[in-house]
């Protein structure tokens, strides 16, 4: 099996393209992702042929979990297609499907023929209780109170194809995220586990974000839930519809249409090395 090492700000991933996601993908992506057996990631992603776009995504989590969508993915994909084909990306304009949240366009800026930056329409934001998906029946799920091992948060639930529940605190760079992140993923609240943000804004337009990814845990970026970050911020009246928010492994800008409603973000995706392994 022929792999690339990739990343989007830490993010990382054992990319494969191959004609179809084998049968036993999960159990791949388990063995895989180990960092101390395996190769090493937060995840394993197959490109694979698509009817509808210029390619589609499938991603495994490290627990062998398959995830509808990441944001960080996304843009290593739309890399990784556009420097191996990129007659394909015209003006860097591509597609990708993915299972949450269907066909998303991308535009790919490069630097001496290399992808450098990759823009993403990450769409509407879901924003229903029930859809997201939580137990909550509202049309917002915004500010509610939760509580949990004798601690009281206040959480935004969002979806960006995938869910998240929004949660700030004080200082989110030092925030016991991995104390924290595993009992809020499994939270009654969240039927289908929920991937957890923790953020403090400091500015309408900049948030700082810590992040525990369902099925990877601790992550040093996710981009899904950056813009989780941001759709929660405008609608609790923190943030701007435009700004960044700064991860652990970099920072991506995040806008959120007014007139479409739709997400964009913007950020970095890099290729570590090539490999081979037998399977």
């Amino acid at each position: 099996m022929n792999f690339v090492k990739m990343h989007g700000l830490g993010n990382d991933f054992i990319v494969c393209e191959e004609r179809e996601a084998p049968e036993n993908a999960s159990e791949l992506a388990v063995r895989l992702c180990d960092r101390h057996f395996g190769i090493g990631a937060d995840g394993l992603v197959y490109i694979l042929p698509s009817e509808a776009a210029d390619a589609k995504m499938r991603i495994f989590n490290a627990d062998g979990t398959e995830a509808e969508q990441c944001g960080n993915a996304v843009r290593c994909v739309a890399k990784y297609v556009w420097e191996r084909n990129p007659g394909n990306g015209g003006d860097g304009q591509l597609t990708i499907e993915t299972k949450g949240a269907g066909v998303q366009s991308v535009r790919v800026f490069t630097e001496a023929g290399k992808a450098v930056r990759v823009r993403v329409d990450m769409g509407k934001p879901v924003l229903t209780g029930l859809d997201i998906p939580t137990t909550i029946a509202a049309d917002q799920v915004v500010n509610r109170t939760l509580e949990i091992g004798g601690h009281r948060f206040l959480f935004t639930a969002v979806s960006m194809g995938n869910p998240h529940c929004v949660i700030p605190v004080d200082d989110a760079a030092a925030f016991d995220v991995n104390y924290w992140g595993p009992k809020l993923e499994r939270h009654e609240w969240f039927p289908n586990r929920t991937n957890v943000e923790f953020v403090t804004v400091e500015r309408p337009d900049r948030a700082v974000m810590r992040v525990w990814e369902r099925g990877a845990g601790q992550t040093l970026a996710c981009g899904t839930g950056a813009c989780a970050v941001l759709v929660a911020g405008v609608l609790g009246g923190t943030m701007a519809r435009s700004g960044t928010v700064s991860l652990a492994g970099g920072d991506l800008h995040i806008e959120w249409d007014e007139e479409t409603g739709r997400v964009f973000m913007t950020g970095e995706a890099e290729e570590v090395y090539k490999g081979r392994l037998i399977v």
